[in-house]
């Protein structure tokens, strides 16, 4: 190998040595390896006798150049770590930290979660759909007839094309069941609107967590225990579960649901007005013309479906008194929770 490329396979094996980030203590071993008195560049210098004699000069001048750029390097990285140390030294680790300021989850998205996790253990999956549906899928197949008043513009934002901003999630049980076959069970969470007054207990807009289980011999024994079974862990096992006789298009039979009021247990309070009951929404069997509506056979099937209001619910559990102020933003208000 020639002497002259020696050099340069030095020079690069130096870089090499450099790249792998060294630390302090092996910037001093590579300084050995190539600067010491037994390092390489030394061994060079003996070999200058080996080089023509026209061309002596030009060798020592590149090993020179080469011990000094190595000499340079190792000096630079050696101040670097300096440096790195002497800032670290300067820090005060007693001093008090900084505080950092912690966002918290909101009412409506703890509530959302504990609604999730409970229905989860029971079986149930998350389906979601569009929030602009069609009138088809908002009232037709969910057999609300055409002159329904939640047809009217009182209750429904109406948009171009036949569309509207969903008033309930039922649309996306219709969507689940024209994708796929029973056995079905689900649970619908998300953002619903009406065009109702603002006020203290109503909103244009609010969340609702619907639920569908579809498949053969399916009863509302199972619609109540299921139920029951989600009042006592989401509200405590002394809760007690009502259902009164109601009426919807899309159920048949159909139930209000109503737990026993968690605050004053069942005595009546202002929250209750009294009552000792807390109404949290609705249930019934599937309707035989849903069922139509989505080709599945009524004669073979049988299925339930509840839903119930999310803003409602977090109002009840957290002793909130204006529904307004869980879109409000207010940071006072949130950092209560």
């Amino acid at each position: 190998m020639s002497l002259f490329k020696k050099v340069d396979d030095l020079r690069s094996e130096f870089m090499q040595a450099l790249a792998s980030n060294p630390a302090l203590s092996d910037l001093e071993q590579i300084r050995q390896n190539f600067l010491g008195r037994k390092g390489v560049i030394n061994d060079l210098f003996k070999k200058i006798q080996e080089i023509e004699a026209d061309r002596r000069g030009e060798f020592g001048g590149l090993i020179n150049q080469l011990k000094l750029d190595i000499h340079d390097h190792i000096e630079a990285r050696i101040n670097e770590h300096r440096g790195e140390e002497k800032a670290l030294s300067s820090v005060d680790v007693t001093l008090p930290g900084i505080q950092v300021e912690r966002g918290t989850i909101h009412p409506i998205e703890s509530t959302l979660r504990d609604f999730k996790q409970i229905f989860h253990r029971l079986g149930f999956s998350v389906a979601e759909g569009p929030e602009i549906e069609t009138q088809w899928h908002n009232f037709d197949a969910l057999n609300f007839p055409p002159e329904h008043p939640a047809r009217d513009m009182q209750d429904t934002f109406f948009l171009k094309n036949d569309s509207v901003l969903r008033t309930h999630t039922s649309p996306v049980q219709i969507r689940l069941m024209l994708e796929e076959k029973p056995p079905i069970r689900s649970i619908m969470p998300g953002r619903v609107y009406r065009n109702e007054a603002i006020d203290a207990g109503h909103y244009c807009l609010f969340h609702q967590v619907e639920g569908l289980y579809v498949d053969e011999h399916v009863t509302m024994g199972e619609l109540k225990a299921t139920l029951e079974l989600f009042c006592r862990e989401y509200f405590g096992e002394s809760v007690k579960l009502r259902f009164r006789p109601s009426f919807f298009p899309f159920t048949e039979p159909s139930s209000e649901m109503d737990v026993s009021c968690f605050l004053c247990g069942g005595q009546g309070c202002r929250v209750c007005k009294q009552t000792g009951w807390l109404e949290i929404g609705g249930c019934g069997m599937v309707d035989p013309n849903v069922f139509k509506s989505v080709n599945i056979d009524s004669e073979i099937y049988t299925g339930y479906a509840f839903g119930m209001g999310i803003e409602r619910i977090a109002m009840m559990k957290y002793g909130i008194t204006d529904i307004r102020l869980l879109f409000e933003n207010d940071v006072r208000f949130l950092k209560q929770f």
